[in-house]
């Protein structure tokens, strides 16, 4: 029989487990099968968007990268859906808070995403329709990131299209809507897993905080993504 394969994914001999954390950096998804999974093996390399298979806990999952922006995030999760059979795909990646009081560290589960970007139209519904998290994966990780003291919160973001945006305006408009924080792929995973009738959560560490100017540093960073990576893994168990 023909392995399955497509342009982005060649599995090489090996699997994707049914449940796949999604960082956006590929070689975070390799320092997370380097250092939580057990016997790891590789299963892409194309474009080095690494992805790995390997049990976390006896638990099987998979890790891949999905680069930056909606389109690469929904080419990825598409064919992973679609082609190779995943039920349950988590994002993991950093957001910046568009609140004040949101202090750097905290997790932001995204519980809808609002979004600047045509992406939804390909589905010509007559409306708009909000791109929302699976509510399964949605109480595991709250439940997941009480028990383990991780400080939280859990909301509307926005994914943005536009990382360097001209507007002086821009960020002061969706911070009084009482949008949490922003990213730049959250929105296309939720559609693209709707549309499939399978489960999609997007958990996110604040990396800085658009409001006040802080920002983490390149160590603190790996510390804080640890966390949110362990929240993630212990919550598909």
């Amino acid at each position: 029989m023909t392995e399955k394969s497509t342009p982005h994914i060649v599995l090489g001999g090996q699997e994707i487990a049914e449940t796949i954390l999604l960082p956006g950096d590929p070689l975070r998804a390799k320092l997370i099968a380097d250092t939580f999974l057990d016997n790891s093996v590789q299963f892409n390399h194309v474009r080095n968007m690494f992805g790995y298979t390997g049990e976390y806990k006896g638990q099987k999952i998979s890790v891949m990268g999905t680069g930056m922006g909606m389109p690469s995030m929904g080419l990825y999760s598409y064919e992973l859906i679609h082609t190779f059979g995943v039920k349950n795909l988590i994002r993991i990646g950093s957001c910046g808070a568009l609140q004040a009081e949101i202090p750097l560290h905290d997790l932001v589960i995204a519980m809808g995403a609002a979004t600047n970007s045509s992406y939804a139209d390909q589905y010509e519904l007559p409306g708009q329709l909000p791109a929302t998290a699976s509510y399964s994966l949605l109480e595991k990780a709250v439940n997941t990131a009480k028990a383990n003291g991780q400080d939280y919160h859990v909301g509307t973001i926005l994914t943005s299209d536009v990382f360097y945006h001209p507007s002086k305006t821009f960020n002061q408009k969706w911070q009084e809507m009482g949008v949490l924080a922003i990213d730049m792929e959250t929105a296309a995973l939720y559609w693209n897993a709707m549309a499939a009738n399978v489960n999609a959560l997007s958990i996110m560490t604040v990396s800085d905080n658009i409001i006040t100017g802080e920002a983490l540093s390149a160590e603190d960073r790996q510390t804080a993504f640890s966390n949110m990576m362990e929240t993630a893994l212990e919550m598909t168990l």
